[in-house]
């Protein structure tokens, strides 16, 4: 993936869009967008910084994993097998994003109990085990793109195949415009840059 931070203008619609396709349970937000203000007065502005699982070549979260829970699958994604995991949270200590997320299945967004639609959308998530972004793997598996992409707004966050030169994020690397991933000197190898 690819995000352009001069276009991203912070409205969080690939935050929402997330959560409601993915039905993730209060206080998860496999999506983020963080707010930082540069600069100073009368020449201060903000950049937003859309934050996710960084899908990284070289995943700490993988090298942890004492069930092998989370692994690579062939396309390169990072993804959690939810049977497997025994909610240790290595993973989430050995993650530098702070993309991973552990819930406990107790509680919904209302006092009273789960509403008929929480009910349905928190099946799918499995308590005690991690889950992050994966992507919206299913969706790549049917040729669509991730949900974030698809409602993004500016169109800031570009989504192809990096191994493909002709693909639009490869094309965008090669630009002119500079590029950079976030905590590269870790090692992780992070799969997604940020256009600056």
């Amino acid at each position: 993936m690819v995000v352009d931070l001069k276009l991203c203008v912070g409205c969080n619609a690939c935050v929402i869009a997330c959560k409601a396709a993915n039905g993730t349970p209060p206080g998860i937000f496999w999506n983020r967008v963080l707010e930082q203000e540069v600069g100073t007065f009368p020449s201060a502005r903000r950049i937003f910084w859309p934050m996710r699982c960084m899908h990284c070549e070289n995943p700490a979260c993988v090298h942890v994993c004492p069930t092998k829970a989370t692994y690579l699958r062939e396309d390169r994604l990072v993804v959690i097998d939810p049977d497997k995991c025994i909610g240790c949270k290595a993973c989430i200590l050995a993650c530098p994003y702070n993309a991973r997320y552990l819930w406990d299945g107790k509680k919904g967004y209302f006092e009273s109990g789960l509403t008929p639609y929480e009910e349905k959308v928190y099946a799918a998530h499995t308590a005690g085990a991690v889950q992050k972004c994966d992507f919206c793997s299913r969706r790549l598996d049917q040729g669509l793109r991730p949900h974030c992409v698809e409602t993004c707004l500016t169109s800031c966050l570009i989504f192809g195949d990096l191994a493909d030169p002709d693909s639009e994020v490869s094309r965008l690397l090669r630009g002119p415009r500079g590029h950079f991933r976030l905590k590269e000197e870790m090692g992780t190898g992070p799969s997604i840059y940020y256009l600056s």
